[in-house]
């Protein structure tokens, strides 16, 4: 029996682009390919990877792969612009279908190149819209190296909600509740201060960037500072100051959105901040290597 490029990229917890090279390479044994996929034997071992060192943790392997490369860098515009068009299409796919966006990968990249999709809300064509817009305007933010503040919050939301001009770039003035979650957002009269303290704390911090920005990110979530369009906004804030960095931005998968999920509960029932670490850890882990890979 055979499994698939992804099938053994989620069982070995590593990319797919990961696995297609271990493939070309003919470090897994027994796998062949088959038109333009790979066929690999169901029972297959993840072979030893000769860059991963033994006693490294995953951050100090993240740090690695960072300084190798800055070492390839700077990157050409058409690099850059290149690498920033395949990420866009799956990122506002994605970031939106987490919020209940009905639209299709493909048929988020059609609404991104100006056709309709018939039969499918205009709500929906807006979010991914305004998504494209407000991730545009992070990538400006990165470049002029600008720092995090309550107004840039407020701008970066005010084109994402683009389906509710009232509701842009202000807190919300009604309590709500998250269905399903297991904390309360804060009181619309804390707000405020509780956006001021949680940017002091986020400045103030020493923790590596991929603990910081998971411990910022289910802060700003649990605050729920926006009637509508928190999660979206949330997840452009963590690739605003991970690219700031110099990280490459990430996705989150709404294949991943139980461990997504489970992964504030853990912090706001357990205090326990490493399941939202180790995504974060995860993704910027596999960008790095396709970075690598790619140049």
């Amino acid at each position: 029996m055979y499994m698939s490029v992804k099938q053994a990229a989620e069982k070995w917890g590593i990319s797919d682009r990961r696995v297609r090279v271990l493939c070309s390479k003919g470090k897994i044994p027994g796998a062949y390919q088959e038109g333009r996929g790979w066929k690999i034997p169901i029972d297959a071992v993840k072979p030893a990877d000769g860059r991963y060192k033994a006693t490294e943790s995953l951050l100090d392997m993240i740090d690695r792969k960072k300084e190798e490369l800055d070492g390839k860098r700077p990157l050409t515009e058409g690099e850059a612009s290149r690498l920033r068009e395949q990420f866009i299409v799956e990122y506002t796919y994605n970031s939106n279908a987490i919020e209940g966006n009905t639209l299709t990968l493909r048929e988020t990249d059609l609404v991104l190149r100006g056709l309709t999709i018939d039969q499918k809300p205009l709500k929906d064509h807006l979010e991914v819209v305004g998504h494209k817009e407000a991730f545009d305007f992070v990538i400006e933010l990165v470049n002029d190296k600008v720092p995090i503040s309550e107004s840039i919050i407020k701008q970066i939301h005010h084109l994402v909600l683009a389906d509710k001009r009232e509701d842009r770039g202000v807190y919300r003035r009604v309590p709500v509740r998250i269905i399903g979650a297991q904390h309360e957002p804060v009181q619309p009269h804390l707000i405020q201060p509780k956006m001021e303290q949680l940017l002091n704390n986020f400045a103030e911090s020493t923790e590596h960037i991929v603990t910081k920005l998971a411990r910022y990110h289910i802060e700003f979530e649990g605050i729920h500072p926006f009637i509508d369009g928190n999660g979206r906004t949330g997840r452009l804030l963590v690739n605003l100051e991970l690219m700031k960095a110099g990280f490459p931005p990430i996705d989150i998968k709404f294949s991943d959105r139980l461990a997504y999920y489970n992964a504030f509960d853990e912090y706001h029932i357990k205090h326990n901040i490493s399941a939202m670490e180790k995504l974060f850890a995860r993704y910027v882990n596999e960008r790095l290597d396709m970075y690598l890979e790619i140049l």
